[in-house]
């Protein structure tokens, strides 16, 4: 397959494991493979360097900022950026190549829908489907932006929508599931707080059954079966063990900062 202008860029840490079936749905008709890596102590090196990628280390920061230093190390003016446990579908693949083919010239990017795999089912659903990500962009159009865990690409211009999927393996166990909750709760609390955002009942009461209604009922997350249920059941979950760690920080910060804890308290 001929090599297209783009330049795949990565970040991991320790996805040995993830590597070969992510970078084998790119590897051949991609021109250039970029994995940033960071304290790593499996074989992610190696296996990446088998599929041709530059490997680089760097300490880690920021998802995001993490993302935009792979994309600088990027020589192509066209990126693609995957995580290790992503991979390209053959119809997604397709599509790529259709829109060099055809109009690649009149946008600056290009997005499509993710696919989330969960224990025994493609989830076609709910809050996980289908998840549309920009991945796809020229370099100079675009930059990753977001908050530090949650990321996203952010393009001036055009963008055009394609059908194909990007397929996800990102929950292996329901164990897993959980893993990234304290991670990802305190990154949202801090931001929160950094920003002004205070706590508040409303938040806690309302939003964790408002997004297992909206999951499971307005997008259908019960076609998906228990799976469904339980997609729905952690965004609810989710949602409220974030708002109790903004709970948690704010009053950290009271004791801290006097204050501004007697100013809360007069309020």
């Amino acid at each position: 397959m001929d090599k297209l202008p783009i330049s795949l860029t990565m970040i991991a840490k320790n996805q040995a494991h993830n590597l070969p079936r992510s970078l084998g749905s790119v590897a051949s008709w991609v021109s250039e493979i970029i994995l940033v890596i960071n304290d790593c102590t499996d074989e992610t090196e190696s296996v990446a360097k088998r599929y041709g990628a530059r490997v680089e280390q760097r300490p880690w920061s920021c998802r995001r900022d993490q993302k935009n230093i792979a994309l600088d190390l990027a020589s192509y003016p066209w990126v693609l950026g995957l995580d290790a446990d992503e991979v390209v579908s053959d119809a997604l693949r397709q599509d790529i190549h259709d829109f060099f083919r055809e109009d690649h010239l009149q946008y600056a990017g290009a997005y499509f829908p993710r696919k989330t795999w969960f224990i025994d089912r493609w989830i076609t659903h709910g809050d996980f489907y289908p998840d549309y990500s920009l991945r796809l962009f020229r370099k100079d159009c675009g930059r990753w932006g977001g908050s530090r865990e949650h990321d996203k690409v952010i393009v001036e211009g055009k963008v055009k929508k394609l059908k194909g999927e990007l397929l996800h393996y990102s929950f292996p166990t329901i164990d897993f599931t959980i893993t990234k909750l304290p991670e990802y709760a305190s990154s949202f609390a801090k931001e929160a707080l950094e920003k002004g955002r205070g706590w508040s009942w409303l938040d806690v009461l309302f939003r964790p059954p408002w997004r297992f209604f909206r999951s499971y009922i307005l997008k259908l997350g019960f076609l998906d079966g228990f799976p469904g249920f339980y997609v729905a059941y952690m965004a609810a979950f989710s949602n409220f063990f974030r708002y109790s760690k903004l709970f948690e920080l704010s009053k950290s910060c009271d004791h801290s900062n006097p204050a501004q804890r007697d100013h809360n308290q007069r309020k």
